[in-house]
């Protein structure tokens, strides 16, 4: 008896100092986590903004001319924004609900042997590296863009043809690379709506369908704004896929028109580039970081704001 208690109370006092180690590793974690994005911004910020002041934020930010190897050099990233905020958007107007529509059906209405064999597909599709999406794209997605411009501008004297990799594609292979986020993250916050509310629901004679969309997915906005963050952050982050079908040519952004996002700039001029031309490539950099800065703020904002109007 004595040494089941000797040993009761070694193990309670032991409790103290394991628990004390885990929140010391917690704690580290947490601010290794604040570490790396004060780092991460500090690093842009001194790289990107020497070329600001030697060229000239209005000449970057608003000019629409990219010639860096020209003489004399110019350096407008306009269009190249124009693209990004305008290829975003789409690929978000397209995927986002075709994405929470889709994890309507896995959650709320697909058969429970249908729903098993479409939530693989799904996983599958976030596990396929972008360059196979970009690949993709070529071979399938830009011969078919390339016959609707040839049938829409047959005749025309002033088209620039793409031979299909143009701005429509980039949008396209974007919109589906989003929809394994939404899809995943959708689902599992309509699965988390408590029971009861859909059969409070039910019981009061309101349809299914009426369920899902004035009871179900009300409850489950957070989950489900949350998807469209983290969709939004990898539509704008992504940058293989997109250089591989977009043409990479810095254009007003047309649906035809062959263009340029600003992680493809980066990607397809870094390895060359030097002196002032790489200096402002960080500058494009910047401009990035602070683009998907203010976009996350500013969804994560609206949506709590809309959270606590509802409430």
């Amino acid at each position: 008896m004595h040494e089941t208690d000797n040993s009761i109370l070694l193990s309670k006092k032991k409790i103290p100092v394991v628990e004390k180690a885990a929140e010391y590793i917690f704690t580290a974690c947490g601010l290794l986590a604040v570490l790396a994005v004060f780092s991460i911004t500090f690093y842009m910020i001194w790289s990107g903004t020497p070329a600001l002041f030697k060229v000239g934020i209005l000449d970057i930010l608003f000019g629409t001319v990219w010639k860096p190897t020209g003489d004399p050099a110019s350096f407008g990233i306009l269009y190249v924004i124009l693209t990004s905020i305008i290829g975003t958007g789409m690929a978000i107007l397209i995927g986002v609900p075709i994405g929470i529509l889709t994890a309507v059906f896995l959650a709320e209405t697909a058969p429970p042997k249908l729903a098993n064999a479409v939530r693989p597909a799904v996983e599958l599709l976030a596990g396929i590296p972008s360059v196979i999406y970009g690949l993709l794209g070529i071979l399938i997605l830009n011969p078919l863009m390339y016959k609707l411009e040839l049938k829409i501008f047959a005749g025309s004297t002033t088209h620039q043809f793409t031979g299909g990799a143009n701005l429509i594609s980039a949008v396209l292979v974007l919109a589906l690379m989003i929809l394994p986020t939404v899809i995943n993250i959708s689902e599992s916050a309509l699965r988390a709506v408590p029971k009861q509310l859909k059969s409070a629901s039910l019981a009061l004679g309101a349809t299914h369908i009426q369920t899902i969309f004035q009871v179900i997915l009300p409850a489950a906005k957070s989950g489900i704004m949350t998807a469209i963050v983290l969709g939004c952050g990898r539509a704008i982050g992504e940058a293989m896929a997109i250089t591989l079908v977009s043409g990479s040519s810095v254009n007003f952004p047309l649906p035809f028109a062959s263009v340029r996002f600003l992680t493809t700039a980066i990607v397809a001029e870094m390895s060359y580039s030097q002196g002032l031309h790489r200096e402002v490539l960080f500058t494009i950099g910047l401009v990035l970081f602070a683009f998907i800065m203010l976009i996350q703020i500013g969804l994560t904002r609206l949506f709590k704001r809309g959270a606590m109007e509802n409430d």
